[in-house]
């Protein structure tokens, strides 16, 4: 359930910088344990698909990830993945991308009023634009076709075999926006013997509901189809007071198909085509102070005309209200088709070969001022954003044998892929300003776009020099073109104003391209210390292509392109099974340097603080994380995973106009919380009849976080924890369930002596 607050601050204490020494302890730590294994077992060859076929009857399930462009074992693959099962996920009611960040760590997801505003974060690395001029950081795949917008990734996820989140630069096998990783979506295929459900979920607190049902099975020889349907609706947790309606809720209906062909003995075709229709209703802010404090003077500044104009909303920390005069909405349209294509060839070689097609569209509706009226000082400020995007994109592959090639102890994956993006936008600004001799009003539009096009090859081998040691090298070489359209209108503004209003700029017509070749590239390490056991380490570099900051209040400055970002990174890793394969133990260090971090900052444009993209310089992301699963018996399993990560800006470029304060070096990078977890339980109890009940629990918990790079002490949340508890009957063959669930939420709030969320 999405919770309104953005507030609970305290100072943030600066501490010197150990995380080197930390890093170097870890790989000292994962060597050496992998060692003392390999003093009491003997160092066995491991093909990376061998199976558990000798493994206890209580044994963890075989875990297969595609994270390496091809099937294969979990524990065989050199990179820290989480995989979240799809019916996990659905048990859970985690339905969103968004809901992932509570399961994985070193996830995390930022939401805003707007999908435009939404975007993933991974080891505390993501993109915070609304700009159709820059792309994410954190790839979000579906199916082997990669998003090119990071606000595609607010679908629901709809019909799920598994999400894989691969955590640290992803570009050699994925391309330029995974430079901090992947979220790695693979649908559930079509079942071989007809299979139907309806699954009818109802939550209280905000009255939400969802409503799923599909059907599955053959249709011919070598023929398989699915198709799932959605309809969900939450009325929302927050009132507005001026017309006394509930809103903070979303309505989404989605259906998704999918055909599977077996053409022959040799050749198949996949076709999956999804449509996702959703309407929110997010207010742009819900208030919870009425001052502001300074960074990094902590000068506390009063606003008592706002909190007078807010009434009858009282500005507080549990504050659920808001008064408006203009309904904020977003209607959002996404959809997309995909066809994929393998065929075996001689020698063990396969090819693959995937085309892609997204559009989404997206229109919002925003109260700026989040008033009822405007009042002197405090103007109206309405917007309006239209969004109608497109994508195209191709991927041909050929993988070898896993573990021989011809006779060699090598195996390889190389390939092409190509996208073409096409971006429109419309987006007009309204304002209404109440002076001493009456009410004036004013208005902006503007007419942008982007066209971006991106060719790319890409090959990753892995060299077995012997039954424990393999070699893995990768690189891509990738070639980026994009340019842009910006035309801005206003209407006249009155004489008073002397032909200057803030906020509402003059007529501009812009223009620009730019290009780049970006590398990308990982060599690395692997050692089989024994069957359940494997050591790796690697050195990983990733790319973001240039952008441009497109967007309401564009000027000439901005048609200058960003530079491109890039990212170095090493992780050592070991992965372990223990106890006959009942306890999975996965470990990984990291530290990843990045250069000309894209990212948002304060500018000054005629008056009006904006946000604006730069190159904000030099940050870091270092620190550990852990994945343990364990089946205690054949009912009761148990799993939980910890992440550290110590993101922070190590060389801050203070832009010309800055309106904040630059001196941030050395800060938390946003949305980034230094500690998170997560533990979860699940005991299935077999009653009479063919009956079983299952009980299951998890808890998620993280350390305070910043929201915002310019480091106000109003932008902190607090540590907080969220329980959940499930109680479910049911009736295995006669195809029925029913799960009851609770959820709680525990905050440790830091209240400074002030803080503030204050009008935009």
């Amino acid at each position: 359930m999405r919770r309104p607050t953005n507030d609970l601050p305290r100072p943030v204490r600066r501490r010197p910088d150990r995380h080197h020494r930390v890093l170097a302890a870890a790989c000292s730590l994962l060597c050496a344990m992998a060692a003392d294994q390999a003093l009491g077992q003997q160092a066995a060859a491991t093909a990376p698909d061998a199976a558990a076929s000798d493994a206890a009857p209580n044994a963890l399930p075989a875990v297969t990830v595609t994270a390496a462009k091809r099937s294969e074992s979990l524990q065989r693959v050199p990179v820290a993945v989480s995989v979240l099962d799809g019916e996990t996920l659905e048990n859970a009611n985690r339905n969103t991308l968004g809901s992932l960040a509570a399961a994985v760590p070193s996830l995390n997801f930022r939401t805003g009023a707007s999908n435009k505003d939404t975007s993933l974060f991974v080891r505390g690395v993501g993109t915070i634009s609304t700009s159709p001029g820059v792309e994410p950081t954190v790839s979000t795949v579906i199916d082997g076709v990669p998003l090119a917008r990071p606000g595609q990734s607010t679908l629901d996820l709809l019909d799920v075999q598994r999400v894989e989140v691969l955590r640290g630069p992803q570009g050699t096998l994925f391309g330029k926006n995974a430079s901090a990783g992947v979220v790695n979506i693979v649908s559930r295929a079509p079942a071989s013997q007809l299979e139907r459900f309806l699954d009818v979920s109802h939550y209280g607190g905000g009255n939400e509901t969802r409503l799923r049902g599909g059907i599955s099975g053959p249709l011919g020889a070598g023929v398989r189809a699915s198709l799932t349907a959605l309809g969900a609706r939450y009325d929302g947790n927050v009132t507005n007071v001026q017309d006394g309606s509930r809103v903070n809720g979303y309505d989404k209906r989605g259906v998704r198909a999918r055909v599977d062909w077996d053409i022959d003995a040799l050749s198949k075709l996949a076709l999956t085509a999804d449509y996702l229709k959703s309407k929110d209703d997010i207010p742009t802010g819900v208030v919870t102070r009425t001052r502001l404090i300074a960074y990094p003077s902590g000068a506390v500044t009063d606003f008592p005309a706002f909190a007078t104009a807010l009434g009858p909303v009282v500005a507080s920390d549990d504050n659920r209200r808001i008064n408006t005069n203009l309904a904020t909405t977003v209607n959002d349209r996404n959809r997309g088709a995909s066809l994929s294509y393998e065929r075996k060839l001689p020698a063990g070689h396969q090819l693959t070969a995937i085309t892609g097609w997204r559009g989404w569209d997206n229109t919002q509706v925003q109260d700026g001022d989040r008033l009822a009226a405007p009042a002197a000082g405090l103007p109206q400020s309405h917007d309006r954003g239209v969004v109608d995007f497109e994508q195209l994109s191709q991927e041909i592959r050929i993988a070898s044998p896993q573990g021989s090639t011809f006779g060699l102890p090598v195996d390889y994956v190389a390939g092409l892929f190509t996208m073409h993006t096409r971006d429109k936008e419309i987006y007009r600004r309204d304002v209404a300003r109440v002076t001493a001799i009456g009410t004036y009003a004013d208005w902006g539009e503007s007419h942008y776009g982007t066209d971006s096009h991106s060719t790319a090859l890409f090959g990753e081998g892995r060299w077995h020099v012997t039954p424990a040691w393999t070699v893995l090298a990768g690189a891509r070489w990738t070639q980026d073109r994009l340019d842009f359209t910006h035309e801005r209108a206003r209407s006249t503004p009155d004489a008073q104003f002397a032909g200057a209003i803030p906020g509402v700029n003059g007529v501009v017509a812009l223009g620009g391209d730019t290009q780049a070749i970006g590398r990308s590239g990982r060599v690395g390490l692997q050692y089989a210390v024994s069957e359940d056991l494997s050591t790796y380490l690697t050195w990983s570099r990733g790319y973001k292509g240039p952008a441009f900051n497109v967007f309401f209040n564009m000027l000439a400055r901005d048609a200058l392109a960003l530079k491109p970002e890039t990212s170095n990174s090493v992780e050592a890793g070991l992965k372990s099974e223990w106890l006959d394969r009942r306890l999975r133990l996965n470990l990984a260090v990291f530290s990843t340097d990045y250069r000309n971090y894209q990212a948002n900052f304060f500018d000054t444009v005629d008056g009006t603080v904006v946000t604006r993209l730069i190159n904000a310089g030099d940050v870091t992301s270092r620190g550990a994380e852990a994945d343990l699963e364990a089946r205690v018996t054949r009912d009761f399993s148990v799993a939980a995973s910890v992440a550290y990560v110590h993101a922070r800006i190590d060389r801050f470029n203070c832009p010309v106009g800055a309106a904040a304060s630059c001196d941030v070096n050395g800060r938390p990078l946003p949305f980034s919380p230094d500690w998170k977890g997560a533990v979860r339980a699940s005991y299935r109890l077999p009653l009479a009849g063919g009956r079983q009940l299952e009980l299951g629990s998890d808890y998620a918990w993280q350390s305070r976080v910043q929201y915002d790079i310019g480091q106000f002490a109003d932008t902190i949340q607090g540590a907080y924890g969220i329980w959940n508890a499930s109680i479910a009957l049911q009736q295995p063959s006669q195809g029925w369930g029913s799960r009851w669930w609770r959820r709680t939420c525990s905050t440790s709030r830091m209240r400074p002596s002030s803080a503030a969320a204050v009008p935009s």
